[in-house]
């Protein structure tokens, strides 16, 4: 395989949704002692989520608990109940334009901001015809790794 231009650094977040952030709450922080660190709603995106962490620093990684704002609506941040998981990049706009061009395909909206404040994108769950590397029905978030993250993990690796 041609030499990747971008490293996937680590897990940045695992988003788990479920009827009520309530009994998620219970489980992980309640059980767990992950700490909340901040809320999430959009009604675009229909969901209202609690961002728990484990660990600190550039090694911290979000535990998004996420429950529909309307149940009854998409999207269905709830099904499946683990939501999506979030990978730290660290060249976001290389990895989106090297992976297209091997046939990945992604989720429509490009690179954004998401809720956490950092450029992200979704590659989607399913492949089609044109695009035939996808998620394997997991939804991947792309998160571009901020400086220190990405310096941590270079440190780390050695």
């Amino acid at each position: 395989m041609t030499n990747r231009p971008f490293k996937v650094l680590g897990i940045q977040q695992i988003a788990i949704g479920g009827p009520s952030k309530a009994r998620l709450s219970r489980l992980w922080v309640d059980m767990f002692g992950l700490t909340v660190a901040g809320n999430f709603v959009s009604e675009r995106e229909n969901v209202d989520e609690d961002i728990a962490v484990i660990g600190s620093g550039p090694f911290k990684v979000e535990v998004d608990l996420m429950q529909p704002l309307d149940a009854t609506k998409k999207p269905a941040v709830h099904e499946p109940p683990l939501n999506h998981i979030g990978l730290w990049i660290d060249d976001l706009p290389r990895a989106v334009e090297w992976l297209t061009a091997q046939g990945v395909r992604f989720a429509p909206g490009g690179i954004r901001k998401g809720a956490s404040g950092y450029d992200i994108t979704f590659m989607h769950p399913k492949a089609n015809e044109q695009f035939p590397i996808a998620g394997e029905g997991v939804l991947i978030e792309l998160v571009q790794a901020p400086p220190e993250v990405i310096e941590a993990f270079t440190r780390m690796a050695g």
